[in-house]
């Protein structure tokens, strides 16, 4: 059985790879979540991408009602939609 999350990533990574690892995050994040994994504090990881979803899931909305409210609906597209450029 295939893990469509783990084949998203792969895809984003693929289409988006570079891009991303160009990207900083805050200071300190990075050694904190390798003493999360080192630690094998997966309770702690995985509260992290909740918080991270459910941030990505709320500016997804904002914008879209944004859109909506001023007739700027985007034509609708099969392409990735994650705001990175291809």
């Amino acid at each position: 059985m295939s893990n469509a999350y783990a084949e998203w990533f792969a895809q984003v990574e693929k289409d988006y790879g570079d891009q991303l690892s160009e990207m900083t995050l805050p200071d300190g994040l990075p050694e904190h979540l390798a003493d999360l994994m080192e630690a094998g504090d997966q309770e702690a990881v995985l509260f992290m991408l909740k918080v991270a979803w459910q941030l990505g899931a709320q500016a997804g909305l904002s914008a879209g009602v944004r859109l909506a409210k001023h007739g700027q609906l985007p034509q609708r597209d099969t392409s990735p939609s994650s705001g990175l450029k291809a």
